[in-house]
């Protein structure tokens, strides 16, 4: 884009509300893009104290829509405060889903294009008939992986309006990182419902005769039950959880380790997986229906596909066989400002469909 563009950014919930992989994902792309120089305003429910309608963070402005969380008010009012928002291009996300529509009409009053982001977990029980609204009422939707790009699909969205555009992770900051040698196994992620740590667990019991290292890297409510399980399998004393560590403090770990396991159940996008990787771990991922993991892997010589523990030992055991590396060139696609470009191309096209520029 030329120049400074107007970006509103609308979800109802934020990363400031709490711990959500996709509020997250928006939060960093809208403080990329004001880093790029452009004008952004995330249009959300109210998470800042105070009875002021507006709120800068990070060069970031958050707009009122709502004081609370509540949906139905949600969707009633974004319409008027887009349109005293006044952007050149409408970035929604389908949470709660009529917001598209409601964003709809609002951008075809102005003239204004609106992309999707496509938001979904497996106990999303939204009605069939919000999620068809959603999937068909945007000029485009953005997923993370081409799984998510299929329920999108089956939802109604037309095959050339579906976009696919990844996570990303700072490839420059991992080349320039130290390495830390401390484990030789790695999993990381939020230990929350869909974790399945314990599939991990139980590949590193069968090669409790074998000499390893492992640390379990994120925090959350299923943390306290794979500790247990740990020590249930009497590997605790060489299995380290570290707890909940920023990128920056993942990555020397991440490069002084040799495999990565994805075990989890649900990733839309396994960002954590494609930070190892860009260490140069070897990558193994469990197959699971509800996550997008292994589109990773498929195309990486290193990596490898499983469908059970057994099967994760045994290619913990071949990763051996492997050269070490601290960094793969191979994912450098995947920088955070490749990807930021995929998103102002998106918008670029999206603009010049309706030929306000």
């Amino acid at each position: 884009m030329v120049g400074r563009v107007r970006i509103a950014l609308v979800s109802m919930t934020t990363a400031h509300h709490g711990d959500d992989w996709y509020a997250g994902r928006m939060r960093a792309t809208a403080e990329r893009l004001v880093a790029r120089g452009h004008d952004v305003t995330v249009c959300c429910a109210q998470w800042w104290d105070g009875d002021h309608p507006t709120f800068d963070f990070e060069g970031v402005t958050y707009r009122r829509v709502t004081t609370e969380r509540a949906p139905r008010a949600f969707v009633t009012k974004l319409p008027f405060v887009l349109n005293s928002v006044r952007p050149e291009i409408v970035h929604v996300a389908t949470q709660p889903h009529l917001a598209v529509p409601a964003a709809k009409a609002a951008g075809r009053l102005r003239r204004t294009p609106v992309v999707a982001e496509w938001w979904a977990r497996p106990d999303d029980a939204t009605p069939p008939w919000r999620r068809r609204r959603a999937a068909r009422s945007p000029d485009r939707v953005l997923v993370p992986s081409r799984t998510v790009a299929t329920t999108v699909r089956e939802c109604g969205t037309a095959d050339d309006a579906v976009e696919v555009i990844p996570d990303s992770v700072d490839v420059a900051g991992i080349r320039s990182a130290s390495v830390d040698p401390r484990a030789d196994v790695v999993y990381a992620r939020s230990l929350d419902e869909h974790a399945n740590v314990e599939e991990f667990l139980l590949a590193l019991a069968e090669l409790r005769r074998l000499e390893w290292r492992a640390a379990v890297i994120g925090d959350g409510p299923a943390r306290a039950d794979a500790e247990r399980t740990a020590r249930d399998l009497r590997i605790d004393d060489r299995v380290e959880f570290l707890g909940a560590l920023d990128p920056a403090e993942q990555v020397p770990i991440l490069k002084g380790a040799h495999v990565f396991a994805q075990t989890a159940t649900w990733a839309p996008f396994a960002t954590c997986l494609l930070r190892a990787l860009a260490c140069g771990c070897v990558g193994v991922v469990e197959y699971q229906a509800d996550s997008a993991a292994h589109e990773l892997v498929e195309g990486d010589p290193r990596g490898s596909l499983v469908t059970s523990p057994r099967e994760l030992a045994d290619e913990i055991v071949d990763a051996a066989e492997m050269e070490r590396w601290t960094v793969n060139e191979a994912y450098a696609s995947y920088d955070h400002d490749a990807v930021l470009d995929r998103y102002v191309d998106c918008y670029e096209a999206a603009v010049a469909d309706y030929g306000l520029f």
